[in-house]
């Protein structure tokens, strides 16, 4: 683990890297300063900001809410955590062309989301080739989709953990059931929520397979590509073979996780409970 590491730091700095001589002309930061410039690069980092802004929030929240009803019922609760779980272990690619499905319009048919869309009255959009909003929106909700098991997982688990003598005096004292959650559940099991908030940042600046699975290997084209996307793109793709480059953008997207991480790790640990 540590050799690649230190490796790509070395090629990120070596300028005219190549592969098949292994040689290059001269040692700097000017492939830190192409990538940076690099329209495809940028178009990148703001696909996968937006991933990230969107679809850790929204999926940690609605895990928090599935969890805290799945632990509130007891009548085939089992079947509920196995339903709820089954995407966790459903090949990426095959739900993929399944959103494809749902989402896409083709000669045959405007898919199934656009004919609730037309139900309601609304025009058909195409969300796989149309507007770059639409895409995004289908993107995130995949996302959110394809997280939403694990997460539920732990919080389920975090959930059922707290000694419930800490429910019992609070309804003793007729604390109301908003306070309850409010003061002893989420203290509690905050250790799981952050945890999932960090692994969800780290997990969302790595997407990749789930664009690929939307809208093809040719990411740029549909606008869709991320900073891992880029990468691949800058070693395999048509304008691969430039290692220095992509070397360049694994460092920063290296330095951008880990400045997240460290200030969600401060962040909890003055609001985590242990």
């Amino acid at each position: 683990m540590v050799y690649p590491l230190i490796d790509v730091f070395i090629y990120s700095v070596e300028e005219g890297y190549n592969f098949a001589s292994q040689t290059y002309f001269d040692v700097g930061l000017y492939n830190f300063s192409y990538v940076l410039h690099d329209p495809y690069f940028l178009q990148a980092l703001k696909n996968t900001l937006l991933m990230v802004v969107i679809t850790v929030p929204i999926s940690t929240g609605l895990a928090l809410l599935i969890s805290v009803g799945l632990s509130s019922i007891t009548a085939l609760r089992k079947l509920y955590q196995t339903i709820y779980f089954l995407p966790y272990v459903t090949n990426t690619l095959a739900v993929g062309l399944v959103f494809m499905v749902l989402f896409q319009k083709t000669a045959y048919t405007d898919g199934l989301v656009n004919l609730l869309i037309n139900w309601f009255g609304g025009e058909s959009v195409d969300f796989i080739d149309g507007p770059y909003w639409a895409k995004m929106l289908v993107l995130c909700i995949y996302i959110i989709w394809v997280v939403l098991p694990f997460k539920i997982l732990l919080l389920t688990s975090a959930l059922s953990s707290v000694d419930e003598s800490y429910y019992n005096a609070a309804r003793v004292d007729g604390t109301s059931s908003f306070r309850i959650f409010y003061k002893i559940t989420l203290p509690m099991i905050s250790p799981t929520i952050f945890y999932l908030i960090i692994t969800g940042f780290i997990g969302a600046f790595k997407e990749y397979s789930d664009a690929v699975a939307l809208f093809g290997t040719d990411l740029n084209a549909a606008e869709m590509n991320t900073i891992v996307g880029y990468v691949y793109d800058m070693l395999y793709g048509d304008s691969g073979g430039y290692p220095s480059y992509a070397s360049a953008a694994a460092v920063i997207l290296f330095a951008v996780v880990l400045t997240i991480t460290c200030i969600n790790l401060l962040i909890s640990r003055k609001h985590t409970y242990y």
